[in-house]
């Protein structure tokens, strides 16, 4: 004798509607035309679009871990760059270094007599500004003195060093300071990076020539 739906037991009357729950969810997904369907197929879709951006943001991971160390190493550039330009600063600071040179030999005890300038050599790249200098002292004071030139943060080459006894010097034009024992006449290069000469001025037109006066061709 056939009973209704409702006098089931519960456990069989909850495995019909799971089995029909998944026949629908199968029919779905797999029938086309029905909006399941259509979802899954999107959804496979952007599964399709998204695989290569995991690729690129994997790759690009590789350049976020190295911007640490890049920007490690621009800092170090940095510090370098800085360190270059006051050892080789890119303008000459004549003022600068005449007073660094004052400075180290009064520190010392010895006495700069004449400091000349001399014309600067121009190099590939860089700049030669040397000096003629004429200094005397104590002889320990004029090593102590080399020793500081050695240590100041410009680079400075000494070059044509001739010492002599203040003895052997006849006809000084300045008082020595006691316990000068020698004299020494010497060279001073530092050096530079730009030209602060700018390019000459060029004539204008209709200037007078040399030998001609003036309103006169």
């Amino acid at each position: 004798m056939a009973s209704s739906f409702r006098e089931w037991p519960w456990p069989l009357q909850a495995l019909l509607f799971f089995g029909f729950a998944i026949v629908l969810t199968v029919a779905g997904l797999y029938i086309p035309g029905l909006p399941w369907a259509s979802m899954r197929n999107q959804l496979q879709a952007a599964q399709a679009e998204v695989k290569p951006l995991e690729a690129e943001v994997q790759s690009l991971r590789v350049y976020k871990q190295r911007r640490a160390e890049l920007q490690s190493e621009m800092d170090a550039l940095q510090k370098q760059l800085a360190t270059l330009q006051t050892i080789v600063p890119e303008d000459k600071e004549t003022d600068q270094f005449i007073l660094m040179l004052q400075r180290s030999a009064a520190t010392s005890g010895v006495s700069i007599r004449t400091l000349t300038a001399k014309p600067v050599a121009q190099k590939q790249y860089y700049f030669e500004m040397p000096f003629d200098l004429d200094a005397d002292g104590p002889y320990y004071s004029v090593l102590d003195f080399f020793a500081k030139l050695g240590r100041l943060s410009r680079i400075i080459n000494v070059q044509d060093l001739k010492l002599s006894s203040v003895g052997t010097k006849t006809g000084g034009k300045f008082r020595m300071a006691p316990g000068t024992t020698v004299s020494g006449v010497f060279t001073v290069t530092t050096f530079f990076t730009s030209s602060m000469e700018g390019p000459a001025p060029a004539s204008k037109p209709g200037a007078n020539k040399p030998g001609t006066k003036p309103g006169k061709k």
